[in-house]
């Protein structure tokens, strides 16, 4: 089976690598993002699918314009018989889709119709919901709105972390896929529509989302640091000394009150109160709560 993947950041290339692994499956080539500058010096750095499809003499197709003439030829020029989508960050147009004979089939890592948009894993931790999923479904012009062909729930964590939930999304996604993209292809599955009960919408993620409101419960503000480290990550602005320090937190966990000692704690709304386990002053290297206690506030 001849397949065109379409994806971007780390966990797209990790289901990729299950592709790429399956005899039964030709990848044909890669479609992600242009390559962005990166960091203070702005270095220009390629998608990890793209390293990826390098590695293992992949072509690799980074458009500007989804509906390029050039574009759309390239792709027709593959002879796809299917394309897997996950975390491209495009919506694709319908002129696209319609020129690969068995479709679009997009890995979601949440059970749809259930935090539809480009940030699932990161609104189910911040909810605090026990449970969540990867959905796999046929792709449509809409935005995850196409007719599902396979769904399987993963359980998450009190403690649940954007990297630990990555690992178990990884872990069931790609095995499924594999077993569903075969199905379909064969007409084994009848792609079944989505309902419109517990339809929900996330949004792009910005550093504005990650600025820590004290006014919040501490249970809430755990919830925030855990689900958006390290993008687009979570700070607070101190005063210390007369002086404003912007500082990243990078972990943290509630406690049941004000801890004497080394320990760095920051009362919350309604008389909670979050421990600072590790975090980052501006223009410094992650330290703990204890060692920024000895640095910054004796």
């Amino acid at each position: 089976m001849r397949v065109v993947f379409f994806g971007t950041p780390t966990l797209a290339r990790s289901i990729l690598e299950y592709l790429i692994a399956d005899p039964a499956f030709t990848v044909v080539g890669v479609v992600c993002q242009p390559d962005e500058p990166v960091g203070r010096k702005a270095i220009l750095t390629a998608p990890p699918t793209k390293h990826c499809a390098i590695d293992h003499a992949i072509p690799v197709l980074q458009p500007t314009k989804l509906k390029d003439e050039a574009f759309l030829a390239a792709i027709d020029a593959l002879h796809a018989d299917v394309a897997v989508v996950l975390a491209y960050g495009r919506i694709l147009p319908q002129i696209l889709l319609d020129r690969i004979p068995h479709g679009f089939v997009n890995v979601h890592p949440s059970l749809l119709p259930k935090y539809r948009g480009p940030s699932p894993m990161q609104a189910a931790i911040l909810a605090g919901d026990a449970t969540t999923g990867v959905s796999i479904m046929k792709l449509d012009a809409g935005m995850d709105t196409g007719p599902l062909l396979a769904q399987s729930a993963i359980d998450l964590a009190p403690d649940e972390t954007m990297e630990s939930l990555t690992a178990k999304v990884v872990r069931v996604a790609g095995p499924l896929l594999i077993t569903t993209l075969k199905d379909y292809v064969a007409g084994n599955i009848a792609p079944t529509a989505q309902h419109d009960e517990g339809t929900s919408i996330c949004r792009l993620l910005d550093r504005t989302n990650g600025v820590i409101d004290w006014t919040e419960s501490a249970d809430i503000i755990d919830r925030r640091v855990r689900a958006l480290n390290p993008w687009p990550g979570t700070s607070a602005t101190w005063t210390i000394k007369g002086k404003e320090l912007v500082v990243k937190i990078l972990s943290a966990k509630p406690v049941p009150e004000q801890i004497l000692g080394n320990a760095l704690v920051h009362p919350c709304a309604h008389g909670t109160f979050l421990q600072i386990l590790t975090l980052q002053p501006a223009g410094g290297k992650p330290m703990t709560g204890a060692d920024f206690m000895r640095g910054y506030l004796k």
